[in-house]
């Protein structure tokens, strides 16, 4: 074919498609498209799945695409997210650490076991320290955990793999030793908020539609200050259409995400608890044997809070791996730091050729690492109220799959937060739906088994043409 003369377009672009032109305009990632897709996907299949049941299997149709599961799997996802945000830059730089399952059991525990059997006797059950002292002191475990795995894997010279394969038997000795075989619960009053706990736990809609707004805002600047960007060092810009409907795309997204949140509500013994705790006004009646006040209107018996409703909006853990999501994106692509990872991962002799010291470059990776496993431990602990030995058990390996789902290449040099977080809350998803269909438990390990399978393998073949 020859090519065309007098006009603006090549015959390759000419022959391109309307989905490829709009991509390569708006230069969205094709994996992450992708991995919407199957997540909605998921989504909608779980929900037709549930609505075709027959009656006696025991769930009315149509229950994963309600306000109060979406609501609950955001909650659920938070502490996976948040450690696979950290095991982004741990596979990035061709590294692994097994051990985050067995670590946040450990931190929780311990924190759990400080909480109830020390800081509550001496200052007092309630006393607004203890929560904060709680946090701090599972950051801090965290982090010596962490440095100790990056020093042993850096200048031991033990492999990673090894080193944390030990930490995951070990840990879960310590915190077997430390709980000694019993539940610790349970939490300071405020820990718990941390974990969305109680009705507290949440933000409430104003709030959450104030965060809403200024996330759509945030997109704007952004998107404004990207091309500013490029015009200031000369690079290609996309056209203002294709940046319109990315700002109109990502406002949309958030404004969904929020008017789901704001349409769940407490449920009835929680609304009329939290009436009385804050004085509002609950119409007389009588008391029923659980303590519930019961109304009467005219001959029909209801329930005393059918007027009184509170709806939840974003919740603590949610706004926290939000939070750690959004740092880590600023690590991980705009510091010294977060190049120097994508660099050894990329290129490790070459690193040590430009004179980086990748030996202390892995001890802080690993500690981040181990940081982040303590909020992590701090959320699920704070959610459930309660630390067990079974706390964080398997989580490593969901966060492993998280990762590689994600776009994270086990080969090291390619990876992002927000795919990872993306990842894990397609995990959750799959072990929701499945657990909310009543799948035997034996079927969700093969599935997750076999999507973990699927995603590396797809990566390989994304690997392989990218060359």
């Amino acid at each position: 074919m020859s090519a065309t003369t007098g006009g603006s377009h090549t015959p390759a672009l000419s022959e391109e498609g309307l989905l490829s032109r709009f991509l390569r305009a708006t230069e969205i990632d094709t994996r992450m498209l992708g991995m919407v897709a199957a997540l909605l996907l998921i989504w909608a299949g779980f929900d037709l799945y549930g609505f075709f049941l027959k009656p006696g299997d025991g769930l009315l149709g149509g229950q994963f695409l309600t306000p109060r599961n979406l609501w609950t799997l955001l909650v659920q996802t938070s502490s996976i997210a948040v450690m696979a945000t950290g095991m982004v830059l741990v596979i990035v730089m061709r590294q692994i650490d097994l051990s985050v399952g067995s670590v946040l059991t450990t931190i929780a525990v311990a924190v759990g076991a400080l909480q109830v059997y020390k800081l509550g006797p001496m200052m007092g059950v309630g006393h607004p320290m203890i929560w904060l002292i709680a946090v701090i002191g599972a950051l801090l475990l965290g982090a010596a955990i962490g440095a100790l795995n990056g020093a042993l894997t850096a200048y031991a010279q033990i492999p990673s793999f090894i080193v944390t394969l030990g930490g995951l038997i070990a840990y879960r000795g310590i915190a077997f030793l430390l709980a000694s075989g019993v539940t610790i619960a349970p939490m300071d009053n405020t820990y718990v908020l941390i974990g969305g706990y109680g009705p507290s736990g949440s933000i409430g809609p104003v709030w959450s539609w104030v965060l809403g707004l200024l996330a759509c805002a945030g997109i704007v600047l952004g998107i404004l200050r990207g091309r500013q960007q490029r015009k200031r060092f000369r690079f290609p810009l996309r056209p203002a259409w294709a940046e319109v409907t990315l700002a109109a795309i990502g406002s949309a997204a958030v404004l969904g995400i929020t008017a789901v949140v704001n349409a769940y509500p407490y449920a009835p013994k929680v609304i009329e608890n939290f009436a009385r705790e804050h004085n509002a006004v609950i119409p007389p009646g009588i008391e029923n044997r659980d303590g519930s006040a019961i109304c009467m209107a005219g001959d029909k018996v209801v329930r005393c809070v059918d007027g009184l409703i509170y709806y939840n909006g974003y919740a603590i853990p949610v706004l926290i791996a939000l939070a750690v999501g959004l740092l880590m994106t600023f690590i991980a692509t705009r510091t010294r730091f977060g190049r120097y990872v994508y660099a050894t991962g990329g290129n490790p002799e070459a690193v040590e050729l430009a004179g980086i010291n990748s030996r202390k470059l892995t001890v802080m990776v690993f500690t981040l690492m181990g940081i982040l496993v303590g909020v992590s431990a701090v959320v699920t602990s704070a959610r459930l109220n309660a630390a067990t030995i079974s706390l964080g058990q398997s989580n490593e390996l969901y966060v492993i799959a998280a990762v590689v789902i994600g776009g994270t290449s086990l080969a090291g040099g390619i990876g992002t937060i927000y795919g990872a977080m993306l990842g894990a809350l397609l995990m959750q998803s799959l072990q929701s739906g499945m657990s909310l269909l009543n799948f035997d438990s034996a079927w969700q390990d093969i599935v997750v088994g076999a999507v973990l399978c699927i995603a590396v393998f797809v990566d390989q073949v994304y690997r392989r043409r990218a060359k």
